[in-house]
């Protein structure tokens, strides 16, 4: 991890944390180094080995192990790819629910379908286990820094019981709602970022043209109405065309997907993102799939 951080004083607790990807890698570990019993899964035993070489604690085989391990973990943390990759490590004989103690709390961090948040809450209940949906905004650089936006759907009792876990890698972990609601307000998320992305894309381009300074004048609007995250953080390096880091494309389109198959249940237009997603279409088929988000700027350059 880049940044230290201090950790708020809790009681130890056994954690496992499933998924150690460029999220899931900093997320465990700010949980081991607050002072908790960690067991990680992942799909690639090498990624395991190696954050176990970093942080300590242990490793295990599949899921089910990991939530079995050191007497039954009583959260189990994931942040894997998709729906299909969410159900993978929850269901089956070696799935977590399988090795989850009556009364553990299974907290999913992937962004995934709100249908699909609700159809492993049942499943979870079922069991007498309980689930939160919770996915997170703030990207790898939030996930290092401990700086996450986490919008949690789900009961309010295991919510509550997670949520101080979650804030050793979090700076806001809200409960927005019922089962599927945490997922509900990351397509919100989405919605906006892929607006405004676009649009400053578009100012840039404008700009450019107009033959503005656009370093000065970003330091200008910063400063006024228009500034926002992405201004701040992306547009000193949409300019100088630099897009080889980031939240990636495929993720966006991923993340937007999600979106679009829900307002098409729920009747909500959504023209600007329909658009948007169709650039981001465009830059995959050129290869930049791996880009950052802000490389809709490419597609508006002289």
């Amino acid at each position: 991890m880049n940044s230290p951080r201090s950790y708020e004083p809790l009681p130890a607790r056994r954690v496992a944390f499933i998924g150690l990807g460029v999220m899931g890698h900093p997320m465990a570990g700010h949980l081991a180094r607050a002072g908790h019993q960690v067991c990680v899964y992942n799909r690639s035993a090498d990624k395991a080995r190696a954050w176990v070489d970093v942080y300590g604690g242990d490793s295990a085989a599949t899921p089910r192990a990991a939530a079995a391990a050191h007497g039954g973990a009583e959260f189990v943390f994931a942040c894997v790819g998709n729906d299909d990759d969410l159900r993978s490590i929850v269901l089956g004989a070696d799935g977590a629910f399988a090795g989850m103690a009556s009364g553990a709390v299974f907290v999913d961090h992937t962004t995934a379908s709100a249908a699909v948040a609700r159809e492993l809450h049942a499943a979870a209940g079922a069991r007498g286990l309980h689930f939160v949906d919770a996915p997170v905004s703030g990207g790898q650089a939030g996930a290092v820094n401990g700086a996450l936006t986490v919008m949690c759907g789900g009961d309010a009792a295991p919510f509550e019981a997670m949520r101080p876990l979650a804030m050793n890698y979090a700076r806001a972990v809200t409960r927005v709602g019922a089962s599927g609601a945490g997922q509900l307000a990351k397509m919100v998320n989405q919605v906006a970022i892929a607006g405004m992305v676009q649009a400053l894309a578009e100012a840039l381009a404008f700009g450019r043209r107009a033959g503005l300074d656009m370093p000065l004048v970003l330091d200008v609007i910063g400063k006024g109405a228009a500034q926002s995250w992405q201004m701040d953080n992306r547009g000193r390096t949409m300019l100088d065309g630099k897009f080889d880091f980031g939240f990636a494309v495929d993720w966006m389109r991923k993340d937007l997907g999600l979106v679009l198959d829900e307002a098409r249940r729920n009747g909500a237009p959504l023209p600007v993102t329909a658009l948007v997603d169709q650039f981001y279409a465009e830059l995959q088929a050129a290869g930049g799939g791996r880009d950052d988000t802000s490389s809709l700027m490419r597609r508006l350059a002289p």
